[in-house]
């Protein structure tokens, strides 16, 4: 006997998709993408996002995997970071020939 009391949840799993734009850059997220596994996230992620050869990696992470800190949260989560100014860019002079941040 089949229980029907719950329907089945048919929808593939939410993928997070992080392209790097060129050897040596970071990655940044990209938008989602719905896949039944990694390899076939990587294809969808691959079709939707670098459509004119805009990428040189694509990482796929199930967003299950992700967690986050709360919006609603902010004050208290990043408040003790304002009383280290030595974490900040402020007090160093790059040379020209860095490039890139």
């Amino acid at each position: 006997m089949t229980d029907t009391s719950k329907p089945e949840n048919k929808e593939w799993p939410l993928w997070e998709v992080f392209l790097q734009p060129k050897s040596g850059a970071h990655h940044a997220h990209v938008g989602s993408v719905h896949a039944p596994d990694a390899e076939i996230a990587l294809q969808n992620a691959r079709d939707v996002y670098t459509r004119r050869q805009e990428g040189t990696c694509i990482w796929v992470v199930p967003a299950e995997a992700i967690t986050s800190s709360q919006p609603d949260d902010e004050n208290s989560f990043f408040d003790p970071a304002d009383d280290k100014i030595y974490r900040h860019p402020n007090f160093y002079t790059l040379p020209s020939e860095v490039k890139g941040l």
